[in-house]
Order: structure tokens, then C-alpha cells, then sequence
């Protein structure tokens, strides 16, 4: 779904929707990875690569393909990734940086239904008013939003 700024932490969030359900999946993230979300989503390009943009052109170079990224685990309300290459190539990683890399390669987000169950937050349809105005904020967010003061 995007990026926002929880208040009153003003810690930023990326929130993830349950494509065949009512779930959501809010992660806490740092303000470099939500700016790279924000980025991806926005379809802003930078006038030099950054990071992400970066990882994506090394797997464009080396003819290498991201499959799909997984949400694997949550532990102690840290959560844990897998990049999955097409080679078959599993690699560790956070899930803030595996959604920026999924953003600009087009690749499928997966979560298990385990981490779902643990942190997933259901939004009865009669709560969808509050999701659609999250939606409309993330139409007006930019990245400077997550400048990290």
C-alpha cells in the first residue's frame, strides 16, 4: 500500500495489504528505506542510482532475475526476508530493503501466513473509510516526508 509516518514517533511505516483477504501488515522502517519506497512507488529517479536502484541494475548486468521477495518471520517485533533469485539463489535480508528491490524490479511480495497471523491487523469492511484515507495520504506524500531529522 505504501509509506506514512506513525505519529507521535514520527517513526515511518510501510503497510502491506493482504491481496485475497482483509489483512494488513504494518512494518516499522527507517527513513532511507521508506524514501526508497516512496521513490519506487512515485516513479522518481534519482540523478544517480541509489542503493536499491543500484542492486536492481548489478541483477540487470549479471543476468539475474528477482523472483520474488518473502516476509519469512517476525521475532520480537523484528521481521525477517528472503530474496528469491531465479537461479533458485535464497538471500537474507530486511523486508524494508526487499520491497524497495521489489518496487523496481516489478517482483511478487510474499508474507507467511505464520508472520500474517502474528502481526497482521484485519480491517473489517466497515473500516475500509479509514484505509481509503490512508490511501489518500499516500497519493500526497513525497519523499521528503521521511527526511530524517
Amino acid at each position: 500500500m505504501g509509506v506514512r509516518v506513525e505519529m507521535p514517533s514520527n517513526q515511518p511505516i510501510v503497510l502491506l495489504r493482504e491481496v485475497t483477504g482483509e489483512r494488513y501488515l504494518p512494518i516499522w522502517i527507517g527513513a532511507v528505506e521508506a524514501t526508497a519506497i516512496a521513490f519506487a512507488q512515485q516513479g522518481v529517479v534519482p540523478p544517480r542510482p541509489l542503493t536499491h536502484d543500484l542492486l536492481k541494475d548489478v541483477l540487470e548486468a549479471t543476468g539475474n532475475e528477482l523472483d520474488e521477495v518473502r516476509i519469512t518471520e517476525v521475532k520480537d517485533g523484528v521481521f525477517f526476508a528472503t530474496l528469491v533469485f531465479g537461479s533458485g539463489a535464497e538471500v537474507s535480508a530486511r523486508p524494508s530493503d526487499s520491497i524497495a528491490l521489489a518496487l523496481r524490479t516489478g517482483s511478487r511480495i510474499f508474507c507467511a501466513e505464520e508472520v500474517l497471523d502474528e502481526a497482521g491487523l484485519a480491517v473489517p469492511a466497515e473500516q475500509e473509510d479509514e484505509v481509503e484515507k490512508f490511501r489518500e495520504f499516500l497519493d500526497q506524500v513525497t519523499p521528503e516526508d521521511f527526511d530524517a531529522h
